[in-house]
């Protein structure tokens, strides 16, 4: 291993679930999981411990389901402050021994070891055991270490044996431990992928690896060439070193309302809240998109996805949220009930990038409305010194939907996401 590279996936064991056992040690032997409030309509399984998954409860499982499968199972709210917390210690631990630190979420990171594992022990699973000493020793947690030749296998290797354990997969692993796993275990296939290549009679990674790279790309796209890439470990990305901008690719923000949505009116104050954080989020980071999604959910937890093109790129909630709203006018009969709604702001780039305008369409503007752009800095201002509810529309003021919530439903710029 020495000639590769060393990376190493680092990934804190159910992390809600042992951040509040450290406060709540009463539960640490009985099922306990962290969910959302279900009065709010929020009973969403978001973390359990060892006890409550060996019963079968599982993450993103409605409280309700969980409880008729294990009727004991201890209830906690979630803490998001203390878990950002703990992630930062972690992190800070892992910055002492690389500077190539890249967080992938609250509670996993990659680490690229290659220059300086041999500073700390004789073996990269030997640094591999003293990080999760050191990290077990100063917070309490434990983590999974995957020790790979990349990140996408480091992946796989700290999922590979759980909890607080080491897994080493060298490139003579590869067929061995690797590619007799689903499909499913490598990194970026979930439902979908695995869904597609089924149809391809491909039900293996070692089949992936093995199947025509044209067929996959015809059958998925641009993933398609990567996985199979990625599958007979041919991924070489790098580990960003600690404090390199991520690429942002989409802002989303999401919310599970209060009572379920009916009606163009209820519709169009919940768009218009999710659109206005959005957009808040997009000039602050100095962004605007060139396209937007929404995502429906209805009460049996069924849910679409639907996207458009602007007519020029924006930074303003009025926009995103007409385009939102339009996108659920022509996909969504509204005297249907929707439980959930989320607005993601696509193809987001820098808001001083050039704009390539088309010559057969005289419409589309420039620039977007300055004076309306003017107003919503403003409010942008007003909010950051007086408060995120001190000035809203009407109808997002005042509501019996939960609008009032949606400051914590917000997902990270370049992640797309929703709180239960």
């Amino acid at each position: 291993m020495a000639k590769d590279r060393v990376i190493f996936h680092c990934d804190c064991n159910s992390f809600y679930a042992s951040v509040e056992l450290l406060h709540h040690p009463q539960l640490r032997n009985v099922p306990m999981a962290v969910c959302g409030d279900p009065e709010q309509r929020r009973g969403v399984i978001l973390a359990k411990n060892e006890a409550a998954k060996r019963l079968g409860v599982r993450t993103a499982q409605s409280v309700y389901e969980a409880l008729r499968i294990c009727p004991k199972l201890a209830l906690v709210p979630p803490h998001h402050r203390e878990y950002r917390r703990f992630s930062r210690q972690i992190n800070a631990i892992y910055a002492q021994y690389t500077d190539r630190v890249e967080p992938f979420g609250i509670d996993e990171s990659w680490l690229d070891m290659t220059g300086t594992w041999h500073l700390f022990g004789p073996s990269p699973a030997a640094v591999a055991d003293l990080l999760r000493a050191r990290v077990k020793a100063e917070t309490g947690l434990t983590i999974s270490v995957g020790v790979s030749f990349n990140k996408v296998f480091a992946k796989l290797g700290s999922d590979y044996r759980k909890p607080d354990a080491t897994t080493v997969i060298l490139q003579q692993d590869v067929a061995r431990i690797v590619w007799p796993l689903p499909a499913d275990a490598l990194l970026y296939v979930g439902r979908a992928a695995k869904e597609a290549l089924r149809r391809m009679g491909v039900e293996t990674i070692g089949q992936l690896a093995a199947a025509d790279p044209a067929a996959l790309t015809a059958a998925l796209g641009k993933l398609g060439g990567q996985l199979s890439q990625y599958a007979r470990g041919e991924d070489v990305s790098e580990v960003r070193r600690a404090g390199d901008e991520r690429e942002v690719k989409s802002v989303g923000n999401g919310l599970t309302f209060r009572r379920d949505l009916v009606g163009e009116a209820d519709v169009r104050a919940g768009l218009a809240a999710l659109a206005d954080e959005v957009a808040s989020r997009l000039r602050r980071y100095g962004l605007v998109c060139r396209a937007v999604q929404v995502t429906i959910k209805d009460p049996s937890l069924k849910s679409i996805q639907r996207q458009k093109h602007l007519d020029a790129p924006t930074c303003l909630a009025r926009t995103i949220g007409a385009a939102a709203l339009a996108l659920v006018r022509a996909n969504w009969d509204l005297r249907r009930p929707i439980r959930m709604l989320t607005v993601t702001a696509l193809e987001v780039s820098g808001e001083d990038e050039p704009e390539q305008l088309s010559m057969f369409e005289a419409a589309a503007p420039q620039k977007s409305d300055e004076k309306r752009e003017r107003l919503e800095r403003s409010l942008d201002a007003i909010r950051r010194k007086y408060g995120k509810n001190s000035i809203a529309a009407a109808d997002v003021l005042k509501n019996d939907i939960g609008l009032e919530g949606i400051e914590m439903e917000q997902s990270a710029p370049g992640e797309e996401g929703e709180t239960e």
